[in-house]
């Protein structure tokens, strides 16, 4: 994650080559929004990679300056996404088989000048035909980087939903995501949710809704 100050007009990433042969990459920059529930990124020139094509050695690293074109101070949290993609060697003889590119994405946020907001969110569980969906909407002035979702029952039954990372809701934005829950899944009375939110441990309770 790439955090720049409202008064910052730059910032820098250290990509690393630990092979044995020089790594070819392009890195652009998105913006990252959020609509109906999923992520969007479009072309943006706010920021600008410098190199935007690398060139790295064996066993060296390469610095790569994040650049604001747009230098004046945000009024809420902007997001950005710094997307790398591992371009082949040149002169690359083809082989047969598949060749596997790698790509990185790496969230980028624009902070406001002051005090630094806080997310605010609002949790629901959508029962569909396709199954379960959970939504979270976020009323606050800064992301939510949601991880570590368990489920709790009126009866005190936890139902885990995923241990790692499941993604963000933007400020001002809401994401949603396909669950898994067990058929028999007693979701009735109040059901409460344990998450990881900015890796703080948070409790809420939950909005549980049918639809047909």
């Amino acid at each position: 994650m790439v955090e720049i100050q409202a008064g910052e007009n730059a910032s820098g990433l250290t990509l690393r080559n630990p092979d044995d042969q020089p790594l070819y990459g392009q890195v652009r920059l998105f913006r990252w929004d959020q609509a109906d529930g999923n992520d969007t990124l479009t072309p943006t020139q706010d920021i600008v990679a410098s190199p935007p094509i690398v060139e790295i050695a064996p066993r060296t690293s390469q610095l790569v300056r994040l650049v604001r074109i747009t230098t004046a101070p945000p009024t809420t949290e902007q997001s950005y996404r710094m997307v790398v993609d591992e371009l082949p060697r040149p002169n690359l003889t083809p082989t047969t088989g598949i060749t596997i590119r790698l790509r990185y994405s790496l969230p980028v946020f624009i902070e406001p000048a002051g005090a630094m907001g806080q997310p605010s969110l609002s949790w629901h569980l959508i029962h569909t035909d396709q199954g379960w969906i959970m939504r979270v909407d976020n009323t606050g002035t800064r992301r939510a980087q949601i991880a570590a979702i368990e489920l709790v029952n009126q009866n005190a039954k936890v139902y885990e939903i995923n241990k790692g990372l499941l993604g963000y809701a933007l400020a001002g934005r809401g994401r949603q995501w396909q669950i898994s829950l067990p058929p028999q899944a007693d979701l009735s009375g109040v059901v409460k949710v344990r998450a990881a939110i900015n890796s703080l441990h948070t409790e809420a309770v939950v909005t549980v809704e049918q639809t047909k």
